[in-house]
């Protein structure tokens, strides 16, 4: 096998291309890992999940990090990791433009609500839905490539 490094470019381009990923927080020296949903934009992965584990950990300790794969032909893959900060983007004055942005971004894929399991009301208009838009500011990113 032969291992490269991504270029930044590469790496954005990736991010970009895909729509699910893992995505990393830590409470208490403790970590947590879980599968996610998002869309890449404007230096961001915006996504939305219910109020549960990973939304109170990162609220708590908003570092956290994400990995985007890929496989390529035979045993090859691409992998990507963004060290980033999580961003609440909460139904209130002062955050609709960018949960408008987060809405506009997220919708333009097809069936994007599914992973959340239950599809926001459009548009999002009260702080009593179950559902936490948010976006993770892409702080740094690095990427590699393994091909035979």
């Amino acid at each position: 096998m032969m291992i490269r490094t991504l270029s930044t470019l590469e790496c954005t381009k990736m991010l970009a291309a895909n729509r699910t990923g893992h995505l990393a927080c830590a409470k208490d020296g403790q970590p947590y890992v879980v599968c996610f949903n998002y869309a890449y934009a404007d230096s961001h992965l915006y996504a939305f999940s219910l109020l549960g584990k990973k939304i109170d950990w990162m609220r708590e300790n908003p570092l956290v990090c994400a990995q985007v794969q890929e496989h390529t032909q035979g045993r090859g893959w691409r992998s990507v990791i963004v060290e980033g900060r999580y961003e609440e983007l909460p139904d209130r004055l002062g955050h609709k433009v960018q949960r408008d942005h987060a809405w506009a971004v997220l919708s333009k894929h097809t069936d994007w609500w599914e992973p959340g399991a239950l599809k926001p009301v459009t548009p999002p208009v009260s702080d009593d839905l179950p559902h936490v838009f948010f976006r993770i500011l892409v702080e740094q990113v690095s990427g590699r490539e393994a091909a035979e």
